[in-house]
């Protein structure tokens, strides 16, 4: 490919392995959240919140699916983003950049400001701006230097979770069935019913807990980001989708299982971190200092991968001519290295306005929490785009089709079903009172985008 002046132009070097991208994925996916015994969940539906995980799992399998199908005929970076405006509208493909580039820079922030928390457990009196500073640099030079310097960063980030959440399930099954730690009496099943039932907050809760589950598995279509510097991208998408979901499947319904297993669920705001109270109880001296380094590494996850994710989306925007011409750069290493400098800005920028705003106020505080929770609608725009864009991209590849070995399963049933159930589940988060502002907030978000690409349009025309 040749710029406009005829010289050779360069482009994002294809270093990824299926191990990294798989690692990558597992590591956006898997947060800070389940580590700290987040009970937003549990506490609107009880024990059946395994069900809400095990639900919107199969709608994230079939958006991976979708998503696999076509990028084995086009791995770009920012698949799903060309997907948008080929097979829909330019808008859909707009919305879905800028969308994940917000939600990668709100997860950033929150990441940042997660790892400051976290480091005081060991250093008390360090302030939280410079722990933040020192994070957003250490990240922006790994993603500086090479993307496979990333992807190796992110894979032991990723390893030490997956580990911890291993180990974190095979000692609660044997808390359950052997008793380790309770004198050898077993738990057993009981507290998954006997608290109220297994359905505590009946169907509303239910869905109620789903809107909260699609926030936690938010982050795992940056495999359709990593396709365009995978070293052999045919082979890496089919095999990183065809192991990850499942593997995110049992690493969060199991942790979730060992937790409302053994802990009654209506008594976890008492229990702390589920995590540390079950290394606790079977003898593992140390315990909340090991899982406060899991967390911190966790943390870490979350804001390496929103700088790797958010950085290739405005080089694509870049490139497409929909933002500055200087944020498609790439460096000497073959990273847009003017992306990445501007989202760790964006990263810096948030982290500076959390300290002076909660310095000032308490309720100015509470006003970054809105801003992190409204993200998870802009986080949805990239499934519901690539679930309506495979029912086009089927129709324009018929040929391609016949020989295809990844095809989306029950085509177009599944994909009908998986976009009724999105729609279900954002509709019950503006009647949630306590998802509806952060939620319009999402929403808010993407009125002005669309505002701001029908202007540009009407400029370009004019």
């Amino acid at each position: 490919m040749k710029s406009e002046q005829g010289k050779p132009e360069r482009q994002l070097k294809r270093s990824l392995t299926s191990g990294q991208m798989q690692m990558i994925a597992l590591g956006g996916t898997i947060g800070v959240g389940l580590f700290m015994g987040s009970t937003s969940t549990i506490q609107w539906t009880g024990p059946s919140v395994l069900l809400a995980y095990a639900f919107v799992g199969i709608l994230l399998y079939l958006v991976m699916r979708a998503l696999g199908e076509m990028i084995f005929i086009n791995p770009t970076t920012g698949s799903f983003a060309d997907y948008a405006t080929n097979y829909i509208h330019p808008l859909a493909g707009y919305l879905t950049k800028w969308s994940n580039v917000f939600q990668y820079i709100v997860v950033g922030i929150s990441e940042v400001i997660a790892v400051s928390t976290y480091l005081n457990y060991w250093w008390p009196n360090l302030p939280g701006w410079i722990s933040g500073v020192v994070v957003i640099a250490t990240l922006a030079f790994a993603n500086l230097t090479s993307a496979k310097a990333y992807g190796t960063m992110e894979f032991y980030f990723a390893m030490i979770k997956v580990v911890t959440i291993i180990i974190m399930i095979v000692l609660g099954v044997m808390v359950i069935f052997l008793g380790l730690g309770n004198n050898w009496h077993a738990i057993g099943l009981s507290n998954l019913w006997s608290h109220g039932g297994f359905f505590t907050g009946g169907v509303k809760g239910f869905i109620f807990a789903l809107s909260i589950v699609v926030g936690s598995y938010q982050g795992i279509e940056v495999l359709g980001i990593t396709a365009g510097e995978a070293e052999h991208p045919k082979h890496a998408i089919v095999a990183s989708i065809r192991s990850i979901v499942w593997r995110i499947l049992i690493f969060y319904i199991g942790a979730i299982f060992v937790i409302v297993t053994i802990y009654p669920w209506n008594q976890l705001d008492a229990v702390g971190s589920p995590f540390v109270e079950t290394f606790s109880k079977v003898g593992i001296s140390g315990a909340a200092g090991i899982i406060n380094f899991v967390v911190l590494t966790a943390a870490m996850s979350g804001a390496n991968s929103g700088i790797y994710s958010s950085s290739r989306m405005l080089f694509k925007l870049s490139k497409d001519g929909e933002t500055a011409k200087s944020l498609s750069k790439l460096s000497s290493h073959q990273v847009p290295y003017v992306s990445i400098l501007a989202i760790s800005g964006g990263i810096l920028l948030g982290l500076i306005l959390n300290t002076v705003f909660s310095a000032l106020s308490k309720s100015t505080a509470d006003l970054f929490v809105l801003v992190y929770s409204s993200s998870v609608l802009p986080g949805m725009v990239p499934w519901f785009i690539i679930l309506f864009s495979e029912l086009r991209f089927r129709a324009s590849n018929k040929a391609l089709m016949a020989e295809h070995p990844f095809k989306m399963p029950l085509y177009p049933l599944t994909n009908y079903f998986a976009l009724i159930s999105l729609v279900i589940i954002v509709i019950f988060m503006f009647i949630n009172p306590d998802t509806r502002i952060s939620v319009c907030i999402g929403a808010g978000f993407l009125v002005l985008l669309s505002i701001i690409f029908f202007v540009r349009e009407k400029k370009h025309q004019n």
